[in-house]
């Protein structure tokens, strides 16, 4: 079984922030991958206005899906959702999707359907450049309370500027009405509210629950890596 993981917005380097869990994975001979997604300025891809958005990131994915028959569980957080509904779509080697603190669209649907219509006070847009990003200085508090200092000292060093594209693309397609599902609720979550989630996890085909902040896998990655061995 292989275990890809889709990171959420405005970071790189996924690898980097699936490392404790996929560490832990790798003990039990689990294997991960975690593709670079081109709006967030990777993939050799510039991000920004003209730049990539969401239909390469989820091309991205797709070709990291299409590199193995492999059986997968793909691993969406956060804005991973949005990317992951519509590039597992079709891939019979995707046998369950975890939606941690995670959007789950309809078909249609985009990131901004999900908010008020103004950023949200942890961001930084940049209307000029066509780019969004975290603040560093709400970083920890918002994201990252419940990890060790260590952790809350590199995380910096991983943001990223995506291009604000991304935020008004809908979804083409919805995995997860084919795709056995779990969603993974984070109770002290302080970027995606809880009660935002509560709502998605509705969608999904089990719920799991965990009193963590927005980064499980980082946090607790002992508790991720059963929930996945669990599947």
């Amino acid at each position: 079984m292989r275990v890809m993981f889709v990171h959420g917005a405005c970071v790189r380097d996924g690898s980097w922030w699936w490392h404790r869990t996929a560490e832990l994975l790798r003990e039990r001979g689990m294997r991960s991958v975690a593709p670079a997604l081109p709006s967030c300025g990777e993939a050799g891809l510039p991000g920004g206005r003209g730049g990539p958005g969401l239909p390469e990131d989820v091309a991205a994915v797709r070709q990291v899906l299409l590199d193995s028959d492999e059986p997968t569980v793909v691993v969406a957080h956060s804005y991973g959702g949005i990317v992951t509904a519509e590039a597992a779509a079709g891939f019979g080697a995707v046998r369950h999707l975890v939606m941690i603190s995670s959007y789950l669209p309809e078909v249609g649907q985009s990131l901004s359907d999900f908010g008020d219509g103004s950023p949200a006070p942890f961001l930084d847009v940049d209307s000029d450049a066509g780019t969004f990003g975290v603040r560093s200085e709400l970083l920890v508090d918002t994201f990252l309370q419940d990890c060790d200092p260590e952790i809350q000292a590199q995380a910096a060093d991983h943001l990223a500027r995506q291009s604000v594209h991304v935020t008004g693309q809908p979804v083409r397609a919805a995995a997860w009405h084919q795709v056995p599902s779990t969603y993974l609720v984070c109770a002290q979550d302080r970027g995606t509210p809880p009660r935002l989630q509560r709502d998605f996890a509705r969608r999904a085909s089990s719920v799991v629950e965990l009193d963590a902040g927005h980064h499980p896998f980082l946090s607790q990655p002992d508790a991720v890596r059963d929930l996945l061995r669990s599947l």
